[in-house]
């Protein structure tokens, strides 16, 4: 393989993970909602009949459980790991924009993609309504969020000046 050939893949090969920043936490954060929502499932199906999203248990019925779900979870997750990692390397926006649009993206994210996983990671052990479940995953991820953005001054006081 030409050196040039190398340098192309290594240079095309950096899209595969999100820009470090802001994006790379905030995919950090979602995709740790799709990992509790997996391990969750792992551990408390016994039976695909268990399951249930209807196509996920349509996999672990072909493939088994832990295969089915690992397939299951990688194909409906990748594309939002693929639009993060290129958004993260294309979308450049002025600050004043991008304090209205960040909010707004972490508040879809939060209910459609987190929200969601925790509602399915709970609805196996807390036998709440699902919009409750959902609310809930949406506020736990908008915390650890604001936790993770928003940079706050330390507060210091300075008892000895007059």
């Amino acid at each position: 393989m030409s050196e040039k050939k190398l340098s192309r893949i290594l240079n095309a090969a950096r899209y595969l993970f999100p820009k470090n920043g802001r994006w790379l936490v905030r995919t950090s954060l979602l995709f740790a909602f799709i990992i509790i929502d997996y391990a969750a499932t792992l551990v408390f199906c016994s039976n695909p009949v268990q399951e249930g999203n209807l196509l996920a248990r349509q996999f672990m019925t072909i493939y088994g459980i832990f295969l089915g779900l690992t397939i299951y979870d990688f194909i409906t997750n990748l594309p939002i790991y693929i639009v993060l990692c290129l958004v993260s390397y294309t979308v450049n926006l002025p600050s004043w924009l991008s304090k209205i649009v960040e909010p707004c993206v972490d508040i879809v994210f939060a209910w459609f993609v987190a929200g969601a996983h925790f509602n399915g990671a709970t609805s196996w052990f807390w036998d709440a309504p699902e919009m409750l479940r959902q609310a809930v995953g949406l506020s736990l991820y908008l915390i650890f969020a604001i936790a993770l953005f928003v940079k706050t001054k330390p507060f210091t006081t300075n008892l000895f000046k007059a």
